[in-house]
């Protein structure tokens, strides 16, 4: 093997285990309508307690932050009062 090629296969296999670090799970609270994902230094998180889009965005107001809608949001259904 040549000086090149021992190279390549060390720049090769850092690459991989730098791309290949475990993952955190995201989790999505269920109780509301509405998301933030922040994106700080060294990585983003999200966050579900927000009842409107518009108390969303009074949050993101200034940050690197976007407002989407809760895809795994609960529906409750109100049982009719007699």
């Amino acid at each position: 093997m040549t000086t090149r090629a021992a190279l390549v296969w060390i720049i090769l296999g850092t690459g991989l285990v730098c791309s290949t670090t475990p993952a955190m799970a995201q989790t999505y609270y269920p109780d509301y309508p509405v998301c933030i994902q922040i994106t700080k230094w060294g990585g983003s998180y999200i966050d579900c307690s927000f009842t409107s889009i518009a108390q969303c965005k009074a949050t993101a107001s200034g940050l690197a932050a976007w407002c989407f809608a809760n895809p795994y949001f609960a529906h409750h259904a109100r049982s009719p009062h007699r």
